[in-house]
């Protein structure tokens, strides 16, 4: 191993000096702290419009020329989707996040799980069915439910937005167990 140039080393003062270790700075805020990709990432996730390079790199607080680069990268992945070209605009692929939501509960899960998740969830949105009388939260109105039933509009709006979460976890949740059920037919026949 090469000597350090003569600039880098301590001078003959210097080494009579102990250092200052409380001066430095410690070795786990130099190692830690969000990565840029993670910004990014977390930036394109947050996007409920298209958005342009510039808009994505305000986001993410980091320059134009690197959200380009990631976002041609998400966009291989499949993480965003090109809307326009000029000036290219992008948006994320909310398939792509429901995919990644269903490779989850299947790994953290096991079948049994799952399908006492799926019955839950299920009762849940069987019981706001009957509360609203209506086959989906989109045809209800909360102000017209609000005043039927003496409700506050914030806590219609809420039993409506519960509404709506049940029955994406359903999705969900139905998703994971086909795909669990397709891995376990494609190993039985593979035997």
């Amino acid at each position: 191993m090469d000597d350090p140039r003569s600039e880098l080393k301590a001078s003959r003062e210097e080494r009579t000096e102990a250092p200052d270790f409380d001066a430095l700075t410690p070795p786990s805020e130099l190692v830690s702290g969000d990565r840029t990709r993670d910004d990014f990432f977390d930036a394109v996730l947050g996007l409920d419009a298209p958005a342009t390079a510039s808009d994505v790199a305000g986001l993410a607080g980091h320059g134009v020329d690197a959200a380009r680069e990631y976002l041609d990268w998400f966009e291989r992945l499949g993480v965003v989707t090109q809307v326009t070209e000029s000036p290219a605009t992008y948006e994320r692929n909310q398939e792509y996040l429901h995919w990644r939501r269903v490779q989850t509960l299947r790994t953290e899960y096991a079948t049994d799980e799952l399908l006492d998740l799926l019955q839950t969830e299920a009762e849940r949105v069987e019981e706001c069915t009957a509360e609203f009388d209506a086959a989906s939260p989109d045809d209800v109105s909360i102000t017209s439910h609000a005043a039927e039933t003496d409700q506050s509009i914030e806590a219609v709006w809420e039993r409506l937005s519960a509404w709506r979460t049940a029955r994406r976890r359903v999705s969900l949740l139905e998703r994971a167990l086909t795909a669990a059920s397709d891995d376990t037919a494609n190993s039985r026949s593979a035997v």
